[in-house]
């Protein structure tokens, strides 16, 4: 008894498969991207608390001076609670807190767009914008709610504050006995601790929210690749789509052949010779002195089909020839439409010389 194999992932539809170029083409098509968002954000706090903590005494100064013009203001006049000296400060806030605050928020815009750049590359495509009606779905968007992935990203923010609270413990309790000695500073001094003391626990935070998201970049990138898995079924799908049935271009080229078949047995007529072997090969030549520098095949064949090109060219007059090394040797060499290399030139023009001989 014969035990025959059957691959179970054909019936199955198993993903096992890594991703096709063509189908990594259109799952970016449609915005399905690897990206690690929690890099951005690890990128973006820790460059903005580099730039405000080289910045921070002009930042300081300016806020400073700003609320010494707000207070020598206020005793300059009889009343600050009037319309116009309201409308007055507010605007000068806003543009004092505009002032202050752009230069971090470019500097977040640009490390977030070269994270993002880094990460996907150049991607424009509305599709993802585009209304889906199954996300309207509360049943659908209750199972996204307690999917596996969902419960991940929750654990991975949970897991990402218990480092965060640590880490800023950790420090405050080393810092315990210089805290308390706060009360015993001026103004400047517990405006200068207390910068250093949020800017070492912030430094540390983002040390460690660029380790986690380093982290996460791979996770996200073993997540992203076994999303785009496919199927035994769904390569071969693909592959016909792309290459196209093989049935079907076996039957195209058969017919392609039944073609090429037909056009040669039309040529045959107007051929000068036919040098045969003479049961297995059969070769039609013809030479046109006037457009053509040497002979030309253009038909040929073997067995069956040099019977049928010595058929016919018996039924069209067409003289036959025997030279059993001269037949294989142009069957072999000299395609269909070539003409014959220059090493067969004597032998086939003795041929044609002959031929010509009889027919004059």
């Amino acid at each position: 008894m014969t035990n025959f194999k059957v691959n179970l992932q054909l019936f199955t539809g198993e993903k096992t498969e890594k991703a096709t170029p063509k189908r990594r083409r259109e799952a970016r098509e449609k915005g399905q991207v690897l990206q690690s968002k929690e890099i951005n954000s690890a990128l973006v706090l820790f460059f903005v608390f580099l730039s405000i903590n080289f910045f921070h005494r002009y930042w300081f100064k300016e806020m400073y001076v700003f609320y010494h013009k707000i207070l020598n203001y206020s005793h300059s006049v009889n009343s600050i609670y009037t319309i116009e000296n309201i409308t007055l400060i507010f605007t000068e806030a806003l543009i004092e807190t505009l002032k202050l605050s752009l230069p971090f928020l470019f500097i977040s815009m640009i490390v977030g767009l070269i994270c993002s750049y880094m990460q996907v590359g150049f991607l424009f495509t509305t599709k993802p914008l585009a209304i889906k009606l199954d996300k309207l779905n509360p049943i659908n968007g209750l199972k996204r709610m307690l999917s596996m992935k969902s419960v991940v990203e929750l654990l991975k923010a949970l897991l990402k504050i218990v480092i965060l609270i640590y880490v800023a413990a950790s420090y405050l309790t080393k810092e315990y006995n210089n805290i308390l000695n706060v009360f015993d500073m001026d103004i400047g001094q517990i405006m200068s601790y207390m910068w250093k003391v949020v800017w070492n626990i912030t430094i540390r935070s983002s040390i460690i929210l660029l380790i986690l998201a380093v982290l996460d970049y791979f996770y996200k990138k073993w997540e992203f690749e076994k999303e785009l898995k496919m199927s035994k079924h769904d390569v071969k799908q693909e592959y016909k789509q792309t290459e196209g049935d093989p049935q079907i271009k076996s039957k195209i080229r058969e017919k392609q052949r039944q073609i090429a078949m037909r056009r040669m047995m039309q040529d045959i007529p107007k051929a000068d010779v036919v040098i045969t072997n003479p049961t297995h090969f059969a070769v039609a030549l013809r030479y046109n002195d006037e457009s053509e520098n040497a002979p030309k095949v253009i038909a040929k064949g073997q067995d069956l089909i040099a019977q049928n090109i010595k058929r016919i060219a018996s039924e069209n007059n067409v003289p036959l020839f025997e030279n059993k090394p001269l037949a294989r040797k142009l069957f072999y060499t000299v395609d269909i439409g070539e003409f014959i290399p220059p090493e067969l030139y004597h032998a086939v023009a003795e041929v044609l010389a002959y031929i010509y001989n009889l027919k004059n």
